[in-house]
């Protein structure tokens, strides 16, 4: 008889909503905190992560605070504490000379089809920033090296990060183009759920 497989678990978590978001400025690598609905968004992760029953080895998540915050609220509703690594890889998008500005000030200056490329496109930086392919460039190599090798052991992991790097890992791990990747919107607090048979075959998606 064949040996069962094995399934690991990815859970994804965007921070909950940030000072910036609530703003509407451009964030990338500045370092706002979360508001008072971005903590309650993260509590209510963890709570919903909680049920699942998912009892989890390792916690990846950003340099930033907006994301290590929802990290840790979300252990905290689940009850234990795991090793947590933070690396700037899994920093959001840098948005470069639009940080800190107001999207609606950014469309009156550039104009709304630029803006909308650089928010939308997958290859046109903003001046000074990334793209979102530049963004890919760092994130999936560290998923490779350092992530992807503790799910192939069975580790069940959490990642807590944000729009951008998370989109990176999507389209990664659902093999999405990054002309379609561009058009997908994460909430912010709200877990997706992967799982993966010992080939890293994907198993189910399930969005809390």
């Amino acid at each position: 008889m064949s040996q069962p497989k094995k399934i690991s678990t990815l859970v994804l978590v965007r921070h909950g909503q940030s000072q910036w978001n609530k703003e509407n400025l451009f964030t990338g690598w500045k370092d706002p905190d979360l508001t008072d609905k971005g903590v309650d968004e993260a509590i209510s992760a963890g709570k919903k992560i909680k049920q699942t029953n998912i009892s989890f080895d390792l916690h990846f998540t950003s340099k930033l605070q907006r994301a290590q915050k929802t990290g840790s609220l979300i252990m905290k509703e689940l009850g234990y504490d795991i090793d947590t690594f933070e690396n700037e890889a899994l920093n959001e998008r840098d948005y470069g000379d639009l940080s800190g500005l107001n999207k609606d000030a950014a469309r009156k200056k550039w104009g709304d089809e630029q803006v909308h490329m650089w928010r939308r496109s997958y290859e046109t930086p903003p001046p000074g920033g990334e793209s979102l392919k530049n963004t890919a460039e760092r994130v999936l190599p560290y998923f490779e090296e350092i992530i992807y090798p503790e799910l192939r052991n069975q580790k069940n992991i959490l990642i807590s990060a944000h729009g951008n790097s998370l989109r990176a890992l999507i389209m990664y791990l659902e093999k999405i183009s990054g002309d379609e990747i561009v058009k997908l919107e994460i909430a912010t607090g709200q877990p997706i759920i992967y799982k993966f048979d010992n080939d890293f075959q994907l198993i189910t998606k399930e969005i809390l």
